[in-house]
């Protein structure tokens, strides 16, 4: 009876499925889009819907039928179009696929079969492997001599990650093995290399911006296997792209942002230019003085502490056109990274930060372009390969904003003025082999810039450098790196014949980098190398600038040093909970002649008065020595895959000063090696974290707190002369810092709506405890420093509507920063004097901004010539007043303060980019 009764409902279950299969729909729709069409089909159906949505976000639909099955319904809705309709029967799902459609068997060679390379060898491979990319989710790839009658325990297993669309390195992609958690992250070439268990394995793969995906793998024994990522057929509900989200919670390291291109191109800027400073700022824990100012402060370091790379390069000015923009083409530019606390032994010669951008490497599969336009600036970019080995990308940028300061009030002083700025960069890849890269990258800036029709300044960034990228075996890969620096800036005047003159400082550095990874086992990853570079200042050359200048020519004698330093980094992981990160960096800075200089009383601050002895340095001789190690430790535990904690710390030891009597980078500020009389910066800092992530890694949450002490930071004497002194020593004082602070982060990486919010608490203070001072600041207390901002809260939020528009809003507020004001005036001697409160001991308003901005992104007509985003904003949004400073003018007997600010109204832009 029971089994009569099971009979029965099983074909009463078939009839019905069978029924359901083919329900009959009808149709009536004009001019709809893909997600309405889709909609009634499905409702009426019962059918699923697969597509990728970006593939026909602009398309329109129009159909008519009456008692129609779904797939010849759906069939006639894209008649005369790329797309073409694939039925799964027996999952009721319908595929819309471009230009392809889907299978639903395997035919007999889908298999590659494999061939014996040698007669009498043991190794075999994939058919073609040098060429074989891993794209299906489904084929089974051997690695291996598939006849071995024992396997080993482990194996390791090495290869490239890259783009399907363009054919460039996928850098911080994650793949790792479910069962093991066994994992790795693709370096900056997008290499990877992973131990396993020996047999058959599935790797999860996850790629920022790309969907997640899988490849299966049967492991006989060591082996290489590059992976093309390839966009994957997505249902018209919400497709979730997931990237790097356990990186945060699963790596050793604390107090690093790394952020790609996709994160910044849609927040907001002055003037619509896609910033990487910008975007930096927005960031926990970096803070900038005000609007518009050169440089950032990390952890309560100055300026002159963050360690810039563009392309290996060091860049010692990050901006043009006042701050207004950065140094760096946002439309070459491939991935950031900032490192706040713990920074790689591979790192050095700053003690506050790292940051690294990355450049893009050039399409490999076709020649593109892009062009952009914008109230200020225009920037046109080409790339594609060259043959089937080399790819190519050229930029470069100018801007015609002189018409910005034609605009300004005639009783201003500006009104006259001119500034603009070029930009250009060049890189070229070339690939020998699956072992041997070669990169070359060359980056040239300049600015040029006046208030008035007599004085004038510019100054210029240049880098080259070549990069050659070497896989050993799979256990071993180097980077050697050769490249030139330079830096310079000059001010001139002309109208006056009489007094004419120019100014000129530079700096030229020419630096070597042998960097060696080995993956010794699956629990110890080692980092070594050496880096050596060598400093050439030109500290200041003063030149009458006409024949009948009386100017007298004077000149700062030339400063030279190396810096050599060796490094070691173990990345240990003791067990699958707990892991560290240990590293030590010896670093040795000799100070070179040709120099003569001055040895003072120990016992006295330097003086002219209190001078012992002049010394003679000869040619490339070593007058003065510095060395000492500098030690890296982080320490992960993970609870589990979405919660850990982490502490760490670092010492860190920087040989080079910024002269500057300015909280910010000025184009006009000098630098100064360390020598007999300028001892290096130190820095320590102490770190430690809690990371989660919720909602199945879609939203990450971190708190982390510091504290960072900075030894021999340079302070300057009142009055103090900066520019053209041939003795700085005696105008500056080793000062004291110490920075301490909590910062809190939330991100969403998921959805339609993304991005962060994050609040920051800090303090930075300075004091001058060298007991030689007679008259200390602050009677030797600490005192704040002038970038000292207490609370921050930082929102950086973007909202798609559609695969092609979006909304992205920024907030900004912060405390004011540290000022000393004239507090009373008294009479002495006859005279009248101000009194001045102690240093820094009041503040300016406290900061607050807002922006919106309207996004349409590039369609996805594959057929169209051109693609075009459009991006409509308004910077300042509320059209605050935010000071960026206050100054004193007497007025009638009385002093009278005022604030000043460098937007104080909102500014609307429009920019507009064009794909090719």
């Amino acid at each position: 009876m029971e089994v009569k009764k099971l009979y029965l409902s099983l074909i009463l279950l078939t009839f019905t499925f069978v029924g359901f299969a083919q329900q009959k729909i009808s149709l009536n729709l004009n001019q709809v889009t893909a997600e309405e069409l889709f909609r009634q089909i499905e409702q009426q159906s019962g059918y699923t819907i697969y597509c990728n949505p970006a593939d026909m976000d602009s398309l329109l639909f129009s159909v008519q039928c009456v008692d129609e099955l779904a797939p010849q319904a759906l069939a006639k809705a894209f008649e005369g179009t790329a797309f073409q309709v694939s039925v799964y029967e027996g999952k009721q799902q319908l595929f819309v696929l471009k230009e392809r459609s889907l299978v639903t068997s395997i035919s007999d060679d889908y298999f590659y079969q494999r061939k014996e390379l040698e007669r009498g060898s043991s190794d075999y491979y994939l058919l073609n492997p040098m060429e074989q990319k891993a794209t299906s989710e489904n084929k089974v790839y051997t690695i291996g001599d598939e006849t071995a009658t024992t396997l080993p325990d482990k194996v390791q297993l090495t290869g490239v990650i890259s783009d399907f669309r363009t054919g460039e390195p996928i850098v911080g992609a994650v793949i790792y093995e479910e069962t093991t958690m066994a994992g790795a992250t693709t370096d900056a070439y997008g290499y990877y290399s992973l131990s396993l268990p020996s047999g058959r394995q599935r790797l999860l793969i996850r790629g920022l911006g790309l969907k997640d995906t899988q490849r299966q793998v049967q492991l006989y024994g060591n082996g290489k296997l590059d992976i093309e990522l390839e966009e994957e057929v997505y249902s018209l509900k919400e497709v979730t792209v997931t990237s790097e989200r356990l990186a945060r919670v699963q790596s050793t390291a604390l107090g690093v942002e790394r952020m790609q291109i996709k994160d910044i191109k849609n927040i907001p800027t002055a003037f619509g230019e896609m910033d990487v400073i910008k975007v930096v700022m927005m960031l926990p824990g970096v803070k900038s003085v005000g609007e518009a100012s050169s440089g950032f402060n990390v952890r309560g370091g100055s300026t002159d502490q963050n360690l810039i790379l563009y392309n290996n390069g060091t860049i010692y000015n990050p901006t043009h056109l006042f701050g207004f923009f950065s140094a760096f083409n946002p439309d070459l530019v491939k991935e950031i990274e900032l490192y706040k606390s713990s920074i790689p032994s591979k790192y050095g010669g700053r003690i506050s930060s790292v940051l690294e951008i990355n450049a893009r490497e050039g399409n490999k599969k076709e020649f593109t372009g892009q062009v952009s336009i914008g109230l200020l600036t225009s920037r046109v970019t080409l790339e594609g390969p060259i043959g089937e080995k080399t790819s190519f990308i050229l930029g470069g940028r100018t801007t015609y904003s002189d018409w910005i300061l034609g605009m300004l009030p005639e009783d201003s002083g500006y009104k006259d003025g001119k500034a603009g700025f070029y930009d250009l960069n060049a890189i070229l890849d070339h690939k020998f082999s699956d072992k041997d890269n070669l990169y070359i990258s060359g980056y040239y800036s300049n600015d040029r810039f006046r208030f008035d029709s007599d004085e004038r300044y510019g100054y210029t960034n240049a880098n080259a450098s070549a990069k050659w990228r070497h896989i050993y075996n799979n256990r071993l890969t180097s980077t050697m790196t050769g490249g030139y620096d330079h830096y310079s800036y000059h001010t001139e005047t002309r109208e006056n014949p009489s007094d004419a003159y120019k100014l000129k400082f530079g700096i030229n550095q020419v630096y070597g980098k042998f960097d060696f990874t080995s993956y010794i086992t699956d629990k110890h990853t080692l980092d070594f190398g050496l880096n050596s570079t060598l400093y050439m200042l030109s500290p200041g050359t003063y030149t009458p600038n006409s024949d009948s200048s009386l100017v007298a020519r004077d000149q700062i004698q030339d400063e030279r040093a190396l810096e050599t330093s060796v490094y070691l980094a173990d990345r240990w992981e003791i067990t699958p909970k707990l892991s560290i990160d240990l590293g030590v960096r010896y670093t040795m800075f000799n100070a070179l002649g040709p120099r003569t200089y001055t040895l003072y009383d120990p016992n006295q601050l330097p003086d002219e008065t209190n001078g012992i002895s002049t010394e003679e340095a000869g040619d490339w001789k070593s007058f003065k020595t510095y060395h000492a190690p500098e030690f890296r430790l982080s320490a992960r535990y993970a609870f589990s895959s979405d919660f850990s904690i982490k502490a760490g710390a670092n010492t860190l030891r920087q040989y080079i000063h910024k002269i500057s009597n300015t909280t910010v980078m000025s184009p006009t500020d000098t630098w100064k090696l360390s020598d007999a009389n300028i001892k290096p910066q130190k820095g320590l800092q102490v770190a430690a974290g809690i990371y989660k992530n919720f909602l199945d890694n879609t939203i990450e949450t971190s708190i982390e707190g510091y504290y960072k002490t900075m030894e021999d930071y340079l302070d300057y004497r009142s009055g103090a002369q900066l520019i053209m002194n041939h003795h700085i020593e005696t105008d500056v004082i080793s000062t004291t810092g110490r920075a301490y602070g909590v910062e809190l982060m939330l991100k969403k990486t998921q959805g339609k709506l993304n991005g962060w919010i994050s609040y920051a608490y800090s303090k930075t203070q300075l004091r001058q405890d060298d007991p030689r001072v007679d008259d200390p600041i602050n009677n030797g207390d600490w005192y704040n420093a002038d970038y000292d901002k207490p609370h921050e809260f930082k929102f950086a939020g973007n909202y798609k509507f559609t695969q092609r528009y979006s909304l992205s809003m920024n907030c900004d507020y912060s405390t004011g920063r540290p000022i000393t004001v004239p507090t009373s005036k008294y009479q002495y001697a006859g005279g009248e004097y101000v009194y001045y409160s102690e240093r820094n001991q009041y503040r300016i308003p406290d900061f607050f901004r807002m922006d919106l901005s309207f996004n349409i992104e590039p369609s996805h007509h594959l057929t169209l010539l051109t693609h075009s985003m459009i991006s409509i904003g308004v910077y300042n949004l509320t059209g605050r007043k935010n000071a960026y400073s206050v100054y004193y003018v007497a007025e009638g007997g009385r002093l009278k303060g005022y604030k000043m600010a460098i937007f104080g109204s909102p500014i609307p832009y429009v920019s507009y980019n064009i794909k090719f």
